[in-house]
């Protein structure tokens, strides 16, 4: 008897999970409820329908149709609408923490409560708000450096930045009315200066088991200029870390990871399961938190379960049986890159429904559908990004170089951010750690 995985999600971060659980030696069978006809995870599946995934009791009949014993949730709309609570009440195990653990991405007040709370360090000096009452006052005693957020699920572009998105203060008060007006609500919060990078951590409720860590670029545009994005590229560097992190860094990121579990499990008597992604930024004052995530970063996944030397699927059946403390997760010592083809017009105003020719590419083992579709037999692209190519190497340059000269190779009306990794970008992280302290 195997297991019976399912898969909800469809783009390049469902396509590495469903890489990696084919790739482990025990017997299973894979399904996937997708949004669109990823090719990749085609490939792999025994059976893949398109369906609302956002819908709990869907994707439970589905999940019971196929006697599945284990469901890892990729995407964190399905988290936000209760879908592993269901599959948890018709006794299915979830890689994906419940509604209300799932708040620590879903809600920006929430987590930075939690952690006032729970006196973890990292937060910034904030306030939450319902309507514009204070937002002038608070933004004049912040200044110039503030960010401001909407409090919810905004696909990674719900967060305006001073002095990149918003350039005064009236374009901050314009853009909390739209909030307001769209009956959201949203964080005003100090803005950090720093470094950013990515700590996930498997959790199990108990224990925590952590990754290695991974940079991710939002802004659309070389040399980190442009509109926030899903994510145009990742890095990780040989030794788990990142060139512009020290031990002190890697070991606070750590610690309030592990601090963010236990206050859940304190505030909700129930422990988190699944992936929690803190992303964390270096500043001259220590590590601060920017935001967590309730599952896998994409294209953060790519990078971690390339170089991930255990079995994948022995570590998700650990975590949803609170049993991680018996594993070792062993990492390879690989430096990683991995870069993304976006349509042209990404993310405003992409192209859509263009036929992408892959054939030039020479190592497809390394290639990561994301938003594309299968139209009449051809491989068009569906609007966000496109495809997402990762390489490894004994250094972050051999990986980059070996990724350019793949993801170029990518035909149609697509553009990717060729900077990724190189070593101008990289020297300039570095000196900019070294200017704040």
């Amino acid at each position: 008897m195997g297991l019976n995985i399912l898969i909800i999600g469809s783009g390049a971060r469902e396509h590495a999970i469903a890489r990696s659980i084919d790739a482990s030696n025990k017997k299973k069978n894979i399904f996937c409820i997708a949004s669109n006809l990823n090719p990749g995870i085609v490939e792999l599946c025994d059976e893949l329908i398109v369906g609302d995934f956002n819908d709990p009791s869907f994707v439970v009949s589905y999940a019971k149709e196929v006697n599945a014993n284990l469901v890892i949730i990729g995407p964190e709309n399905p988290l936000a609408q209760g879908v592993s609570d269901a599959l948890w009440e018709a006794d299915i195990r979830v890689v994906g923490p419940k509604k209300k653990l799932a708040q620590i991405e879903t809600s920006k007040a929430f987590t930075r409560d939690l952690l006032k709370r729970y006196n973890i360090p990292g937060g910034p000096k904030y306030k939450s708000f319902s309507s514009m009452n204070g937002v002038s006052e608070f933004l004049s005693e912040l200044g110039e450096h503030y960010v401001v957020k909407f409090d919810g699920l905004a696909g990674g572009k719900g967060v305006k930045v001073a002095g990149e998105h918003l350039y005064s203060h009236s374009e901050a008060m314009d853009y909390c009315s739209e909030i307001i007006t769209d009956k959201g609500t949203f964080v005003i919060e100090e803005k950090f200066v720093g470094e950013e990078f990515s700590l996930m951590s498997f959790c199990d409720g108990e224990t925590l088991k952590h990754m290695p860590i991974v940079q991710d670029h939002k802004r659309a545009f070389e040399n980190d200029t442009g509109p926030n994005t899903g994510g145009m590229g990742t890095y990780s560097d040989v030794n788990h870390s990142l060139p512009f992190l020290n031990d002190k860094d890697v070991k606070e990121a750590k610690s309030i990871n592990r601090e963010t579990v236990n206050a859940l499990k304190n505030e909700f008597n129930e422990g988190y399961i699944g992936i929690l992604y803190g992303g964390f930024i270096a500043t001259e004052n220590g590590v601060k938190l920017i935001e967590y995530n309730a599952r896998f970063g994409d294209p953060e996944a790519m990078n971690i379960l390339t170089i991930l030397d255990s079995d994948f699927l022995e570590i998700c059946d650990l975590m949803t049986q609170k049993k991680l403390k018996n594993i070792d997760i062993i990492f390879k010592n690989k430096a990683t890159v991995c870069k993304y083809a976006v349509p042209n017009g990404y993310p405003d105003k992409p192209v859509k429904d263009q036929p992408i020719n892959l054939n030039k590419i020479v190592k497809l083992d390394n290639l990561y559908y994301a938003s594309v579709n299968i139209k009449n037999g051809v491989l068009v692209e569906s609007g966000s990004r496109t495809v997402a190519y990762v390489g490894t190497g004994d250094t972050i340059f051999s990986a980059e170089k070996f990724v350019e000269s793949e993801i170029s190779k990518v035909r149609g009306p697509v553009f990717h951010r060729s900077d990724i990794g190189k070593k101008e970008l990289i020297n300039k992280k570095i000196n900019h750690m070294k200017s704040l302290r």
